[in-house]
């Protein structure tokens, strides 16, 4: 059913798209992810990761593929999140806000509109985990900026999630210039404070947690694809968990072991039920699910996942990436990207009734319903340049063709209840006013400019 966006926030999506396309290099993708090559540099950090995990292992046994994964991807000192830049056309691989500021912009109509669908509240904090480079946030900054005039007062505010040193002075750089500087303590909640060009304020944190209270949209986009996972088979005993061990034959290499008896995560994590023969289960990912509903129940606001995923049907996803192609996950740790798909069912699940959840959607339809066909034709109205063209078509074919990025990322969204809730009816023959009715939700309903 055709549902049309109410006149507010067809002006929203109007006076963005009359704004150009920014400026931005040539890059290099693929449908998942970028991935180059390792300079020898890297060799050392990938062989004392390897001996960090062994000793580990002959210390303790067999560890779980989480903290595998946890270890691999965030050590404080060895951790591949940690220690690279993976992000660009000269690192592992690019993500939708580096391939069009489309993405990001389209991105910050939801969020406007999530806050009108609010009520338009006095406060609006920003906050997204795991934020790249900043190219997300600073697309739908500059989007806020556009809609000054509808924000009005509004005070707004930018917080930053994010655990890697390498990346936070980057997204500083980019979002803040010179005007951010570090905590004088490592050990302060907020490592990191700074203001835009237009004096916004950007603070970083490692921890959600530590964000403070207040009407909050949170973004995570590819954010929850690389959080650790559980792994868990089904035996003729009942489910096993999936654990990573030492090869006894080749102690230089690892290998995956089933535990011979259940662990604490298999007896507590698998649903009751379940009928796959294999389970992942993002424990750490159901925690901060369970965070954002806290705050969205108690504060307002809003979440919105992007992110590779599925809806409680896919098995075995736990993936690496390294030199464009599908690399061992257990080969050279710390040298690729881990990632698994995001089960939303699992999300849904863990999120309970204290928020409305919308999605899983489609990439190609999110982007369709906000509007991203009428954004390109008037970035192409108002481009000359040939090659930015290009740019710009294989761009919205790379974001949307069902091929390629359109069909294999989600969108999922957590909303407060009072958000989609019914205008009041008429009791008997006392007629009480009706509520305006709730504004249809940006990119999970059709969008229609006529």
């Amino acid at each position: 059913m055709r549902i049309l966006f109410c006149s507010k926030t067809q002006q929203l999506m109007n006076r963005v798209f009359i704004h150009p396309v920014r400026p931005s290099a040539a890059v290099r993708w693929r449908a998942a992810r970028l991935f180059c090559s390792s300079s020898p540099d890297e060799e050392k950090p990938q062989r004392s990761m390897l001996r960090h995990l062994t000793t580990k292992i002959k210390a303790t046994g067999p560890i779980p593929v989480a903290e595998y994964m946890r270890e691999v991807l965030t050590n404080p000192v060895m951790g591949y999140y940690v220690k690279n830049n993976m992000l660009g056309p000269d690192g592992d691989f690019i993500t939708s806000p580096e391939i069009s500021q489309i993405f990001g912009e389209l991105l910050g109509v939801w969020i406007i509109s999530e806050w009108m669908g609010a009520g338009g509240p006095k406060q609006l904090q920003l906050v997204e985990l795991g934020p790249g480079k900043g190219s997300l946030a600073a697309d739908v900054l500059r989007v806020f900026s556009q809609l000054q005039s509808v924000l009005g007062v509004a005070s707004v505010s930018l917080h930053l999630v994010e655990v890697s040193p390498v990346l936070s002075r980057l997204q500083a750089q980019n979002l803040t210039g010179t005007r951010s500087q570090e905590a004088a303590s490592e050990d302060e909640p907020v490592y990191r404070r700074g203001e835009t060009s237009t004096g916004l304020p950007v603070s970083w944190y490692r921890r959600l947690d530590d964000v403070p209270a207040g009407f909050s949209v949170f973004l995570a986009h590819e954010f929850f694809d690389a959080l650790p996972i559980h792994k868990f088979q089904r035996t003729a005993k009942g489910w096993r968990e999936v654990m990573v061990d030492i090869d006894p034959e080749k102690p230089e290499q690892l290998r995956f072991v089933v535990a011979p008896s259940p662990t604490l995560a298999s007896s507590t994590l698998v649903q009751a039920g379940e009928r796959r023969d294999h389970v992942e289960v993002c424990a750490e990912g159901g925690v901060i699910v369970q965070q954002l509903v806290r705050r969205i129940t108690e504060d307002g606001g809003a979440a919105l996942i992007a992110d590779y995923g599925h809806d409680g049907t896919k098995t075995d996803t736990f993936r690496g990436f390294k030199d464009h192609q599908l690399h061992d996950v257990l080969a050279s740790p710390g040298s690729s990207d881990l990632t698994a798909d995001v089960d939303f069912s699992y999300l849904r699940r863990v999120a309970g009734g204290g928020v409305a959840c919308l999605g899983p959607v489609t990439q190609t339809t999110f982007l369709k319903n906000m509007g991203i066909d009428t954004r390109l034709q008037v970035l192409l109205r108002n481009c000359s340049d040939p090659s930015t063209k290009k740019q710009l078509i294989s761009s919205y074919d790379m974001l949307t063709n069902p091929a390629k990025m359109g069909k294999r990322f989600h969108f999922f969204s957590l909303l407060h209840p009072s958000r989609l809730a019914k205008p009041k009816r008429s009791e008997g023959m006392k007629m009480e006013k009706k509520s305006p009715a709730p504004l249809p939700v940006a990119g999970f309903t059709e969008f229609s400019l006529s």
